[in-house]
């Protein structure tokens, strides 16, 4: 596992028990009963889950954008580079999911429904601000995963860095080899 990956992970480890707990936390010390706390929160949530689904979305569609990029690059990017881009696209794609299934599950009218028990509305409050958390921390890995990637690309692409670890050597060689036509063909002139 890569650097940009680990990273990610512990972003998204770390903002999930921050959200979680904080959430939980304040459950705790409002004093409300479960059915309040669950029709306050489920706003919130539907929101998060749509802002979620929404920023996932659009990331997925740019990095065709980023695979455009890297392809036009001068330099010949090594498979670390497209199979970091192929992990994003994987996180974000579950993630996408997750969001939609989370959405669905919580605009199911069980606030109305008499049948529930009333201890049911505590353990689905909690469940949803698990969800909550989880959604959360994994769109902020999954950003965090697309920066490094970026800064990657820019490294190599705009700044036009020769000794980066994702060219290739053969990539290396050949912008070498062009360098030096180049300078060849500029000294002839």
């Amino acid at each position: 596992m890569n650097t940009i990956v680990k990273r990610a992970i512990v972003g998204g480890i770390v903002s999930t028990i921050v959200m979680g707990s904080g959430t939980f936390i304040l459950g705790q010390i409002s004093g409300y009963k479960a059915l309040e706390l669950l029709r306050n929160s489920m706003s919130g949530i539907n929101m998060l889950c749509n802002t979620v689904i929404l920023g996932s979305t659009t990331i997925l569609a740019l990095m065709l954008t980023l695979l455009g990029l890297s392809r036009s690059s001068e330099s010949r990017l090594t498979d670390r580079h497209y199979k970091d881009v192929l992990m994003i696209a994987k996180a974000d794609t579950i993630l996408i999911v997750a969001a939609v299934i989370t959405f669905l599950m919580l605009n199911l009218p069980i606030r109305e429904s008499e049948e529930v028990v009333r201890s049911w509305y505590q353990t689905i409050y909690y469940i949803s601000l698990g969800m909550a958390a989880l959604l959360g921390g994994g769109f902020i890995a999954v950003v965090m995963m697309l920066y490094g990637t970026i800064t990657n690309v820019i490294l190599i692409v705009g700044l036009n860095i020769k000794d980066h670890p994702l060219i290739s050597n053969e990539g290396a060689k050949e912008a070498k080899e062009q360098e030096k036509k180049e300078e060849q063909e500029s000294k002839a002139d």
